[in-house]
């Protein structure tokens, strides 16, 4: 091998070196990835209206444990999403005081889906909403902050 084909290989593997840390260190930034990891965080549930001895509950189906008018609980900043199901044997409506939001009026049978966007920490009563207001139970929003940040491959490896 002549002089200028060793400094040729030398600067090549020199230069497949530093190529390599930078694709390791690109990607180890999370610059790459095969799927999106920021979804649109939603909490979801499901609770279903039932007439029992006369006396108007909810049930919780998904998401919550299946006690009665149970404390439902969400995050701020996060969709929060609530189908509700008529069971019952009469009308209802699902209103949720503090976000002054409702369901249609549900026959037996039908269900409607109610979004909402917290953005602030509190309880909130749910009521049966037809000719007055049955307080039925509360939804508690709560703030949830990150205890550990991502700096980066470098930051984390010190």
């Amino acid at each position: 091998m002549q002089s200028n084909d060793k400094i040729l290989v030398i600067a090549a593997i020199i230069g497949g070196v530093i190529a390599l840390a930078i694709i390791v260190g690109f990607i180890g930034q999370g610059n790459v990835r095969h799927v999106q990891i920021f979804w649109q965080e939603k909490v979801e549930h499901t609770v279903i209206f039932e007439d029992i001895d006369g006396k108007t509950q909810i049930r919780g189906i998904k998401g919550v444990a299946g006690e009665v008018n149970p404390t439902l609980l969400s995050r701020t900043s996060f969709a929060y999403v609530l189908t509700v199901i008529n069971n019952g044997t009469t009308n209802h409506r699902l209103y949720i005081d503090g976000f002054n939001v409702q369901t249609d009026l549900l026959e037996p049978g039908q269900q409607d889906i109610i979004t909402i966007y917290p953005d602030k920490e509190g309880e909130f009563v749910y009521y049966d909403k037809r000719q007055d207001l049955i307080q039925l139970g509360k939804i508690k929003i709560v703030s949830v902050v990150a205890s550990d940040e991502f700096q980066g491959i470098w930051r984390d490896l010190i």
